[in-house]
């Protein structure tokens, strides 16, 4: 556990990579989950250079994080939609990562540098973050920001193995006389720090947590610093109000974000002690953990930012007895959660305020705290402190690294991640819900039904799971109910072109005695058409269906005839054959009906 140079530094690295590789064996089997398809598979941007280049157009992608679509870019071009590839990036940067935070812990002189760093690198918490393709972002980002901090110690030599740390003189000055400035580096620094930015904007922390490390190993902050760390803080500002207004786009903002300051604060104080807890216990991690219900007149949910403020208090008021260490190593991981306390709108929020992806870089500050404090101890213990020190960290990593092999499996396919969100997570009307979407479609219609119905039942207003619903009970026959369903899911999202078209589809195909209404599948068809801008095919197919349903054959022709011309004009030529089918009937003077395994979900 000592910080002193090793003699192999390569062997220890090695070993970093090959406690990371171990730990993430059940990732190599992984596939896409949640998002993934968003951000790789489906993702038509990764086909082309002129894709490549709408990346870096803000609005475009899903985030603004040109780097990371950037790299799932090139590993699109090399091992195309397989996701080995893909999860094999993820996990070796990671482990990148740690070597990372080993170098710097090394620099500052920190005890326990290497354990520490083992730790962040099999902490299960971090788990979400590696084994979900989509969370490159964290990796990603983490890489650039600990780069930008290595050759930062490089700019601002502050403990070094060439030097004595500094320390504060009587009066608070420090010498510096020694002591040189490398600005040779510095253009590594900003570059380093917008490619964090371009990851992921939580990375904007960094410059306020170098001041922080400045501030510890020295004693103050002087003019330089904060002008070395202007620039820095302009851009983080910038990129990081292009991620909230893209959240916001996203659709995080209405009731479920409408907080007062009083209660953002409870949420904060809340999470601050969540994700410590996680940290030293991390047993039952959720991929979604239950939203809490916050209550300003609760006085117990007061005690959370209290309790927060008091330890911040007690390190302050003490840090000339205990030093300036575990201050700085609270502030940091409090002040790089701050994006994710509840002072900002983010669409997570809408079903928890708590993910284990959120700590992903924040967790490092008590990680190192602990080590280090750890370390001390030993030491002083006895003169048999160090050996005690290494069985000691070999157990933690032994339990860290099962811990971590057994939760990555969780990450192995979708269905086995909702099932097991609602194993720990009963409650999960997210999941719920996903997991119908994900067994409708296979055809296992009964449980899938049973799961939408239980999203609805704990979130009424729930559209995408009545939507689901509809879906199940036309596929099972169940018409009239379906036909309620597909209203419902109307009346609470009244711009939805696919509702639209998918309630005019099951109008349309089905017998007058069975609920169908050809007038009504009209009027939905049309809106439909217009809401998708009259471009898009299978809507302008459901229109023509309408309009034979209700006996129109000769609008009925017409418009399928412009389908069709659409079709092979667009490109999609996969429903010239359907098309062609309805066409021969029309000019028969006869409607389609559809089979007992059609339905509207399958037309669209």
């Amino acid at each position: 556990m000592s910080g002193n140079p090793d003699k192999k530094p390569w062997l220890l690295g090695g070993a970093l990579i090959a406690l990371t590789l171990l730990a993430y064996q059940p990732v190599w089997q992984a596939g896409f989950i949640w998002d993934d398809d968003v951000y790789v598979a489906d993702n038509a941007h990764l086909r082309s250079v002129e894709g490549l280049r709408k990346i870096w157009t803000p609005g475009v992608t899903i985030q603004y994080y040109p780097l990371v679509f950037s790299s799932f870019w090139a590993e699109y071009h090399l091992w195309g939609a397989h996701p080995l590839g893909y999860h094999l990036v993820n996990v070796l940067l990671h482990a990148v990562n740690a070597i990372l935070l080993w170098q710097i812990l090394r620099q500052l002189g920190l005890p326990g540098a290497w354990l520490a760093a083992a730790i962040f690198a099999i902490h299960p918490v971090t788990v979400e973050s590696v084994a979900w393709i989509t969370e490159r972002k964290n990796v990603l980002s983490t890489f650039f920001y600990l780069l930008a901090a290595l050759a930062w110690l490089r700019v601002r030599p502050l403990t070094d193995r060439r030097y004595p740390p500094l320390r504060p003189l009587q009066g608070g000055e420090a010498k510096e006389s020694d002591r040189a400035w490398d600005w040779r580096f510095y253009p590594l620094v900003v570059a380093a720090f917008l490619c964090a930015l371009w990851s992921k904007t939580v990375t904007c922390s960094l410059p306020a947590a170098l001041l922080l490390v400045v501030w510890w190993k020295t004693g103050r902050i002087d003019k330089r610093d904060v002008l070395a760390m202007a620039p820095l803080f302009v851009l983080g500002v910038a990129l990081a109000r292009v991620t909230l207004q893209m959240e916001h786009n996203a659709g995080a903002g209405g009731a479920e974000w409408s907080l007062s300051f009083v209660q953002r604060c409870l949420v904060a104080g809340r999470v601050v002690w969540f994700y410590a807890w996680k940290l030293v216990w991390p047993r039952n991690l959720t991929f979604i953990y239950p939203r809490w219900q916050i209550d300003a007149g609760a006085p117990w949910q007061y005690a959370f930012p209290l309790a927060a403020l008091a330890v911040v208090a007690d390190l302050w008021l003490f840090h000339r007895r205990i030093g300036c260490g575990p201050l700085v190593a609270v502030l940091f991981f409090g002040g790089t959660l701050v994006p994710a306390l509840g002072f900002f709108d983010v669409y997570p929020f809408r079903y928890s305020y708590v993910a284990d992806h959120f700590q992903y870089l924040a967790c490092i500050g008590l990680i190192v705290l602990a080590v280090s404090v750890a370390a001390a101890l030993c030491r002083r213990i006895s003169q048999h402190g160090q050996g005690i020190g290494i069985y000691v960290g070999v157990v933690v990593l032994a339990l860290l690294g099962w811990t971590t092999w057994t939760q990555a499996h969780v990450y192995r396919d979708l269905e086995t991640l909702w099932r097991d969100t609602l194993a720990k997570n009963p409650a999960c009307w997210m999941a719920h819900n996903n997991l119908s979407a994900l067994l409708i479609p296979e055809g296992r219609l009964k449980e899938g039904l049973q799961h939408s119905e239980a999203a609805l039942r704990l979130k009424p207003d729930f559209v995408e799971a009545c939507y689901n619903s509809a879906i199940a009970l036309e596929k099972m026959g169940r018409t009239r109910d379906a036909i309620v369903r597909y209203s419902e899911a109307l009346r609470s999202k009244p711009a939805d072109p696919v509702i639209h078209n998918n309630l005019a589809w099951l109008l349309a195909t089905i017998p007058t005695i069975e609920g169908g209404d050809a007038v009504r599948a009209v009027a939905l068809a049309q809106r439909a058409c217009e809401l998708a801008g009259n471009r898009t095919v299978p809507y302008l197919d459901t229109l023509a269906v309408a309009y034979a349903a209700g006996g129109n054959f000769k609008q009925a022709i017409v418009t399928i005839e412009g389908a069709i011309t659409l079709a092979r004009s667009s490109g999609q030529t996969q429903y010239i054959e359907d098309m062609t089918s309805h066409l021969d009937l029309f000019r028969h003077g006869k409607a389609y009906r559809r089979s007992a395994t059609a339905s509207a979900s399958n037309h669209s």
